[in-house]
């Protein structure tokens, strides 16, 4: 798989407002513009994948305290190469809540380009998100890593007192809707 999936995908994807909209643009020249988009050593940024869980009645969203951000957000991470981003967005799903999903829409659920500040010598990049939904069953057991402070589905109508990101507060209006 190489670009051009993700650029079709971006190319069909239908925007929740002007502020979306305005990133999908954005994401979508720069994928074409940049062969290596997928990689961390494309130090102005890079594509990164995330999950967007919601329990079955949709009433209930899966957060992580993301460690080295210190805030509140849908499980994700780096393409490492991989131009397959729902596969990515599975991976840490499963990788830091140890939950598999019982149903799954392959299609973008979300876009976000938002700037993650420098840390350990690699300079502040932006990283252009992907979210794809994911449907959990709440009962599974979940498992903690170090990547994760804590892990906890939150009543999806109480998100906004943990979490202030715009992006995570634009997702929770798309499953309410």
């Amino acid at each position: 798989m190489n670009r051009s999936h993700l650029i079709e995908q971006l190319e069909n994807y239908q925007s929740f407002d002007l502020q979306e909209e305005d990133m999908r643009a954005r994401m979508e020249k720069f994928v074409k513009q940049y062969e290596n988009c997928f990689e961390r050593s494309l130090l102005i940024g890079h594509v990164t994948g995330s999950a967007w869980v919601v329990n079955q009645k949709r009433t209930k969203v899966l957060l992580i305290h993301h460690a080295k951000l210190q805030k509140w957000l849908q499980p994700g991470g780096h393409c490492d190469g991989n131009a397959n981003v729902y596969e990515v967005a599975l991976t840490e799903l499963l990788e830091e809540t140890g939950l598999s999903p019982i149903d799954h829409i392959k299609s973008i659920f979300d876009v976000d380009i938002h700037i993650i500040p420098e840390r350990k010598g690699v300079p502040e990049h932006e990283h252009f998100d992907v979210r794809y939904l994911f449907e959990v069953d709440e009962r599974q057991p979940i498992v903690q890593n170090h990547e994760t402070n804590g892990i906890q589905w939150i009543e999806i109508s109480k998100v906004g007192q943990l979490a202030s990101e715009r992006s995570v507060l634009r997702m929770v209006e798309k499953t309410t809707r």
